[in-house]
């Protein structure tokens, strides 16, 4: 199974000898990935939606893996019952959904001991909700995978957390303690380009003069706080 350098970088957060339930599986890519490397004893595919399930079921038994993987229709992890996973992947859904998958899928959160995220947006607002909820992120990473960032984080519990990347700043919600300590050249990559495109519409809003409308006052604000923030991050990696 040929995986995008996004979803290996995902599988590889994955620890040797897991059981994984993996949450909006799609086409079930990344657990005959990680059957096809042994890395599993076992895993879950689920999915909201028949459709992709049923595409991951004709992977799943094209690549002779119905013994290792099963397939699960499930909104997020109501059908999965605690034991059944010691380790939840959820990627490739906006950060709100995921928070959502989280709240409700509170019944496995004493057994699941690593959950590998990659939110496409609203990384703070995770990041966020994990620290709240005793989930410290133990290891994160910023890629760029054809022309798109992407971060994937691995959280555990607070009382067997490996490491601690959570932090307090604000500059730690919105751009990853671990990145940033870290020095992540993909992050420091990021920064820059986010820098640019942010001081060019700033630009571009205070060129309007008298006639600014209170929306765009407003939206100069926003930018300039996070002008601010960018430049809070980017003088931490030095």
């Amino acid at each position: 199974m040929n995986l995008s350098y996004r979803l290996k970088t995902v599988a590889s957060f994955v620890p040797e000898g897991s059981i994984v339930a993996d949450i909006g599986t799609d086409h079930g890519y990344i657990p005959i990935y990680l059957a096809e490397q042994g890395k599993i004893t076992h895993a879950v595919a689920m999915d909201v939606r028949t459709g992709p399930l049923e595409r991951a079921e004709e992977h799943i038994r094209s690549h002779g893996l119905k013994n290792v993987i099963e397939t699960r229709l499930s909104d997020g992890l109501r059908e999965l019952r605690p034991g059944e996973a010691d380790t939840a992947v959820i990627a490739g859904m906006g950060g709100e959904l995921m928070i959502r998958i989280l709240s409700e899928g509170r019944h496995m959160w004493p057994t699941v001991k690593r959950w590998i995220l990659s939110p496409q947006s609203d990384l703070h607002k995770v990041r966020i909700y994990l620290r709240e909820n005793g989930f410290p992120i133990e290891k994160e990473t910023m890629i760029l995978d054809e022309g798109k960032y992407y971060t994937v984080m691995a959280a555990g519990r607070r009382a067997e957390a490996l490491r601690n990347c959570t932090g307090e700043k604000t500059i730690y919600d919105f751009y990853g303690k671990c990145l940033i300590q870290d020095r992540n050249q993909v992050l420091s990559g990021y920064l820059e380009w986010e820098r640019g495109q942010k001081e060019k519409l700033l630009e571009e809003l205070q060129s309007g003069g008298a006639q600014m409308t209170e929306r765009a006052v407003l939206r100069i604000r926003s930018l300039e706080e996070e002008l601010k923030r960018i430049k809070e991050a980017q003088d931490e990696m030095q």
